[in-house]
């Protein structure tokens, strides 16, 4: 299945789409080489646009852009974080998830990494704007997916379903508040 097909499906039907995934033989290399990396660019792309191009108006009034270097460096350290929490994340589930009764297996930890990942970056397209940035919230949605896949791709049982999600979107949480602390000390963004 392709990348915009395969995304369609995770976000219109995620149950259906979570049994396509399980099925699916989940070559590591070729996810990140034909997913990961084409929607990474979505909030990367924005994200320069949006500090660089159109700015934002500061309480004085002023537009307020951040310098083209900067910004370029920063959409790059942006992409480039992405691809490695994702990576992170595969490999955090892998090992979180024989503690809560499922079993290991690198391939389907990733799967359910990337896929979960979906909804926020597309939702990085709010980030054209910086008045839009609360709509990034919509990416919470991958929670959601989140805890429809871990059952069937993890193999934890149902019950403990709910804690393995739990502990997956804090250690999320953590990842991508480090990639922004970092990205802002490094590049003002």
């Amino acid at each position: 299945m392709n990348g915009a097909a395969r995304a369609k499906a995770i976000l219109v039907d995620p149950a259906t789409a979570w049994g396509g995934i399980e099925k699916d033989i989940g070559d590591p290399a070729f996810l990140l080489s034909r997913y990961v990396a084409v929607l990474a660019l979505i909030p990367a792309l924005s994200s320069f646009i949006g500090t660089t191009l159109i700015g934002a108006i500061a309480p004085s009034g002023a537009v307020v852009r951040a310098d083209l270097i900067d910004g370029l460096f920063g959409a790059i350290f942006n992409y480039a974080a992405s691809c490695v929490i994702v990576l992170l994340l595969g490999l955090i589930i892998n090992l979180l998830a024989p503690l809560f009764g499922g079993r290991r297996d690198f391939e389907d930890a990733f799967k359910l990494a990337v896929y979960s990942f979906t909804p926020l970056w597309l939702a990085g397209i709010c980030l054209l704007l910086p008045g839009l940035r609360f709509l990034l919230l919509i990416g919470a949605y991958g929670i959601y997916l989140l805890w429809l896949g871990v059952p069937r791709l993890t193999k934890v049982p149902e019950r403990q379903a709910g804690n393995l999600t739990a502990v997956i979107v804090i250690c999320t949480c953590g990842l991508l508040y480090a990639a922004a602390l970092t990205q802002r000390i490094l590049f003002g963004l």
